[in-house]
């Protein structure tokens, strides 16, 4: 039996909306699909936000992840109802680790996210600098609105350690976006060869969500149709 339910997870510096494609195609495919509206506060926060979706639904669900919310999947996934894990472009912490730990000490020569100095607890990403670093291959109208819509991303959630992770227990695929300038492909691959993930790689930026729905509809079908 495959799993009809999916539930959306967006990452840090963006909202729910930037699945609109993505959750049209799954929709249009018969998927039943959820997107969680991370508070981007703190990871126990966002986890529960999580859970509360995950506790509606009806049957085996596939948890999808972006970015941080990769953190917030591993956090999260233990919830009885997921049946697969999809990280896109997804950090994926184990034991005790953070989003802080996993970007502590970059390889040599990869790109530096452009993320302001924290101001009362949030971070920003510079909007002169988030095209090119988060959404290269969007349009600069997208990516402008993009930049001026950020979500505060405070600092508790980058900071937020997961406790056991979910893709320990639970089958994994990873999505490597290989033009990524916001977390470097290689430590997607380390990241998703760790954790033993069926993976998958798109010429894209670090919004591949928005540039490549389809690819990233496909792969969570895939998940899906292996439950």
């Amino acid at each position: 039996m495959s799993a009809r339910n999916v539930v959306l997870v967006h990452g840090g510096f963006v909202d729910g909306s930037g699945w609109q494609q993505v959750y049209d195609l799954l929709t249009g495919d018969g998927y039943r699909v959820s997107v969680v509206q991370n508070p981007t506060l703190s990871l126990e926060g966002d986890a529960a936000a999580t859970r509360q979706v995950l506790d509606r639904q009806d049957g085996p669900s596939v948890l999808v992840g972006h970015s941080y919310g990769g953190a917030v999947i591993s956090e999260a996934g233990t919830h009885e109802g997921v049946a697969a894990l999809v990280y896109i472009a997804a950090f994926a912490p184990d034991k005790g680790e953070s989003v802080n730990t996993l970007i502590a000490d970059p390889p040599p020569g990869a790109p530096v996210p452009p993320i302001l100095p924290p101001r009362n607890g949030f971070l920003f990403l510079d909007r002169e600098k988030f095209h090119d670093s988060f959404a290269g291959d969007l349009t600069p109208e997208r990516a402008a609105f993009l930049a001026d819509s950020q979500v505060p991303w405070g600092l508790d959630a980058l900071a937020g350690a997961v406790g056991e992770p979910a893709w320990r227990v639970t089958s994994s695929w990873y999505l490597v976006a290989t033009d990524d300038r916001m977390i470097p492909p290689p430590a997607q691959r380390a990241m998703a060869e760790r954790a033993g993930s069926t993976v998958v790689e798109v010429a894209a930026s670090h919004a591949v969500y928005e540039s490549q729905p389809a690819a990233v509809a496909d792969l969570i079908k895939r998940a899906a149709a292996a439950v």
